[in-house]
């Protein structure tokens, strides 16, 4: 989920667009110190992600606060479950409730995306990839939701693998010219990927030595004829447009990796509430 200074930056930032100079509503109720047990539950069947950065929440709100998960990260809950548990001082734990649910409720919206088609690639050899579609400055945990509903991360950024597209193709002058210049420039660990949107464009990538072949809007009929031709000698992912109807179709092309764009950028922030119990 990357350093813990990059998740504590993150939430302190969280934490800072909503409280600025201060909780009116807490501020104005709890003049005397009050203790409160709260817990999360979730409202709706999902796949649970995000319970450390809620807990997170909380340490770097006030220290005094106890988190206490009931669940684990990637499980499966129906609705009525009890997530979590936070015991504080009411001020804090009411202040931290919605920056909490926030991360709790987006994270598990994309764990639970991303379990569903996750589900429909079950007695194929293909793996779900996500993509660097995500929620600027958000990259980090939602990639982690990503796994958490058991998918798996494609780069993280631009600096650990190279991706040629269609713009660097245009650029570079041509597929075999993008490739010899990327290998010459990056160590031999580091894998090539080229996108391509036809089968011209698929027998030049191999050529050029090519990876990965990235498979991009193509239907699974030629998708499965770029596979046939490939004959092992590279990678496939199928990638474009590819939604929960479409996936088996892409999968059953024969490629190795599919990647979905959606799993980030279109999830649904799950249902979870977080519901005080009892003052002390």
């Amino acid at each position: 989920m990357g350093t813990q200074p990059q998740l504590d930056a993150l939430i302190e930032l969280a934490l800072a667009e909503d409280i600025g100079t201060g909780d009116l509503t807490t501020e104005a109720l709890f003049t005397k110190p009050a203790q409160v047990t709260a817990r999360f539950v979730a409202r709706e069947s999902l796949v649970v992600s995000g319970l450390d950065v809620a807990a997170r929440v909380f340490s770097r709100l006030d220290p005094s606060c106890r988190f206490k998960a009931k669940t684990k990260e990637g499980a499966v809950v129906t609705q009525g479950r009890h997530l979590a548990t936070i015991s504080g001082p009411a001020q804090s734990v009411l202040t931290g409730e919605r920056t909490a649910l926030n991360f709790l409720r987006r994270m598990s919206g994309i764990a639970t995306l991303t379990r569903a088609h996750v589900n429909a690639l079950k007695g194929s050899r293909c793996r779900l990839l996500d993509t660097r579609k995500t929620t600027p400055g958000l990259r980090q945990i939602e990639k982690a939701a990503v796994r958490a509903g058991g998918g798996h991360n494609h780069r993280m950024g631009l600096f650990d693998g190279v991706m040629i597209k269609d713009n660097h193709i245009l650029a570079a002058g041509s597929i075999a010219k993008a490739v010899t210049k990327a290998r010459k420039r990056i160590p031999p660990t580091v894998k090539i990927e080229v996108e391509c949107e036809n089968m011209k464009q698929v027998r030049q990538a191999i050529a050029a030595g090519a990876d990965i072949v990235m498979l991009d809007n193509m239907s699974p009929s030629r998708m499965a004829k770029a596979v046939q031709w490939i004959q092992g000698r590279a990678l496939t992912e199928a990638s474009g447009r590819i939604n929960l109807s479409t996936i088996r179709a892409a999968a059953d092309a024969g490629v190795d990796y599919v990647s979905v764009g959606a799993l980030t950028h279109s999830a649904v922030a799950a249902d979870i509430a977080l519901d005080v119990l009892k003052q002390a």
